[in-house]
């Protein structure tokens, strides 16, 4: 089979349930196109519950139907919206907070997702795919650098010391691996069947992506790179979390509605979770206690939900409610919140892991997906 055709594939069974066209899109990409915009929590009839809301740090979203990226500052409560250049599906802040990292196909005059792009035929795309960098206290200023990788790039990290990004390129089972001083593409690994979601180890040694095709995880040494190992996890595995120790991964299997637990030793699966419908990202939180679990559902059927999982049972004890599509988890770096992307309602919900509510949910760009926290 040719790449394009497993491209082909991949969309049909990817682009239609992780991130599905709008139903009925607005001409808000056209209006982001041409301006920032700036709002404020409380201008924007937002739910609050009456909690105190985080007191700092900075949360950014990959807006995919409105080719824009979203900063929400919880100290001041503002939330500015940029033109993305890109259709952006993920976003990653690099550990020293100076660079703002996005992918996706760049953007074309349409209006982002259209029904033939989340049937494989990339409407609203044009050219192939890109990095793309932007200061994170100076979003208006535009890319600070554009950077072509593969095709379809899904998911992009760094490593540890933030010297390099990693991308995966889902139409070409690749991971494209970027030099950030030089701002190069320096080399390209093969991986499993259509890569999407990716993390770095807690040692920063290898990067475990998810092969939604191929129902694997591609284990990729970060010195040499080089694919080590692949190993088989479920039916369309999207995206992996570590404990932060790294003794386990857990890898959400969309097709399945459930999390594979993965012991990182042994590099075999010792349990399964049934979680929500279609889970998409996950994350844990810094004390190794719980991992969430964003169920997006599909755009016909969607869900609503975040699974609350206790590590130390490997089963759900708390389902929250958040918007239509839950997709994009981060988790702040003091364990005190949790933030959600909800890709269907242009939303981020931010939740309180003391009490397992949610505290608020903050308009953003349409089809949030991604997102990365800043403290």
């Amino acid at each position: 089979m040719t790449h394009e055709n497993r491209a082909l594939r991949g969309s049909n069974r990817i682009l239609g349930s992780i991130h599905p066209h709008a139903a009925t899109m607005s001409r808000r990409s056209l209006v982001v196109a041409l301006t920032v915009a700036t709002i404020a929590w409380g201008s924007a009839g937002i739910a609050q519950t009456g909690t105190t809301l985080p007191a700092g740090g900075m949360v950014f979203t990959a807006d995919e139907y409105s080719n824009s990226l979203s900063r929400i500052d919880l100290s001041s409560g503002d939330v500015t919206t940029v033109p993305a250049t890109i259709v952006p599906h993920n976003v990653q802040i690099s550990p020293d907070g100076s660079l703002l990292l996005a992918v996706g196909m760049a953007a074309s005059n349409d209006e982002g997702h259209g029904e033939e792009q989340s049937h494989g035929a990339m409407a609203g795309m044009e050219g192939g795919g890109e990095l793309v960098l932007f200061d994170p206290k100076d979003l208006a200023a535009g890319p600070m650098a554009r950077i072509p990788v593969g095709m379809h790039p899904a998911h992009v990290i760094t490593d540890i010391d933030g010297k390099r990004a990693f991308v995966t390129n889902a139409a070409d089972d690749t991971l494209s691996v970027i030099d950030l001083a030089s701002r190069e593409v320096i080399a390209s690994v093969a991986t499993g069947d259509y890569p999407h979601g990716q993390r770095t180890s807690p040692d920063g040694r290898v990067i475990w992506a998810a092969n939604v095709n191929s129902g694997n995880v591609s284990v990729i040494d970060t010195g040499t790179l080089e694919e080590v190992a692949r190993i088989d996890v479920g039916a369309t595995p999207v995206q992996v979390g570590f404990l932060p120790d790294g003794s386990r991964a857990y890898v959400s299997l969309r097709d399945e509605n459930s999390v594979a637990v993965v012991d990182t030793n042994a590099q075999e699966v010792i349990a399964t979770v049934n979680v929500g419908r279609g889970p998409i990202q996950l994350y844990a939180t810094p004390d190794g206690r719980f991992v969430y679990v964003a169920n997006q559902g599909t755009e016909a059927d969607p869900d609503d939900t975040v699974s609350v999982i206790d590590v130390a049972t490997n089963s759900v004890t708390a389902t929250i409610p958040t918007g239509r599509g839950a997709h994009g988890v981060t988790v702040s770096s003091d364990g005190r919140n949790v933030f959600v992307t909800n890709m269907f309602n242009g939303t981020v919900s931010v939740i309180d892991v003391a009490s397992q509510a949610v505290l608020a949910n903050i308009p953003v760009g349409e089809g949030a997906s991604g997102i990365t926290y800043r403290p």
